[in-house]
């Protein structure tokens, strides 16, 4: 917690003390007992003043209680994208709370102030339907958890990392994009309602069960290439990567890389190495792949042929 925070709840508390001495100063006559000449005109004021420190003190109250969760959440053991959907949560609960003691303050008739309440939400009902429907997918979002803060998701045509989830959109920074035929960040910020996510499929490449995502990156060769050869040279350049950037994940099970061949539609041989790759690493492991395994291949001009000039 930064030394800014700290003040501020230091702040919280000394008001909220002081809303309470104010209450009690009220509740106890002080004031009659100080100046009995303003007795008369206090008395007619009294009442408002002390609702008013008392309300303001519950305030109080909540806003701490919920800058105290939101430190204990912070603390806590969990993902980023856990303790932020937990801090949303906490603050949404402490300003529901903080709205239902002002309600309270501004009508003394708890009837009165829940039918005035039911007109109030009926009436935003129709006039805010798609707020509404954002929020509740909000609710869906933190709830069943489609994707955190920090995951690389793609929701119909968008695809991005999650840097936001408000109340009402989620905010991500896009990549590939119009411009790009790679991963890498195209520099633009998407924002789309939450409603989206009701309503249409989210696909998480940064999901509970793997680090990683399985890609494949496809070389053309000629039919009377050395198979055998082949496969080993892009086998050994994937499984080196591996070893190289992903050294944490190094011996767990499915990490191994493979190569299968299929026929193109020019009349060459594919080559296709499929591996295991960090969402946001696809392109950066595709260039070290080739670079480690082209070389090699092109040693070997016997046993591998490429399309070359008019050959293709």
């Amino acid at each position: 917690m930064t030394r800014s925070k700290k003040y501020r709840i230091w702040e919280g508390a000394l008001l909220a003390l002081l809303f309470l001495v104010i209450y009690y100063v009220i509740e106890l006559g002080v004031v009659e007992r100080l100046q009995p000449d303003f007795a008369a005109q206090w008395q007619h004021y009294a009442p408002f003043v002390k609702r008013l420190s008392l309300a303001l003190f519950a305030i109080m109250v909540l806003l701490l209680a919920g800058r105290l969760v939101e430190r204990l959440i912070d603390r806590s053991g969990d993902s980023h994208g856990v303790r932020y959907n937990l801090v949303r949560v906490t603050r949404l609960a402490t300003w529901v709370c903080v709205a239902i003691v002002i309600i309270a303050f501004a009508f003394q008739n708890l009837y009165a102030a829940a039918v005035s309440f039911g007109l109030i939400s009926l009436v935003l009902g129709f006039a805010l339907q798609a707020p509404i429907t954002s929020f509740i997918g909000w609710l869906y979002i933190v709830f069943r958890r489609p994707y955190h803060v920090g995951d690389r998701i793609q929701i119909d045509t968008m695809r991005g990392d999650v840097i936001e989830i408000g109340y009402l959109d989620t905010t991500l920074r896009e990549c590939s994009g119009d411009y790009l035929g790679n991963d890498r960040a195209s520099g633009r910020i998407i924002r789309f309602p939450n409603a989206t996510v009701l309503k249409s499929e989210a696909i998480n490449y940064s999901g509970p069960f793997k680090p990683y995502i399985w890609n494949e990156t496809p070389v053309q060769i000629a039919y009377t290439s050395d198979l055998a050869f082949v496969e080993s040279c892009l086998r050994e350049a994937a499984d080196a990567d591996f070893k190289s950037h992903y050294a944490d994940h190094e011996g767990e099970q499915d990490t191994a890389s493979a190569v299968y061949f299929r026929i193109n539609g020019y009349a060459w041989l594919e080559a296709v190495v499929s591996y295991p790759v960090e969402p946001e690493d696809t392109t950066g492991r595709r260039n070290r792949i080739l670079r480690r395994a082209l070389p090699a291949l092109n040693r070997e001009p016997d046993k591998v042929q490429f399309p070359q000039g008019t050959q293709r």
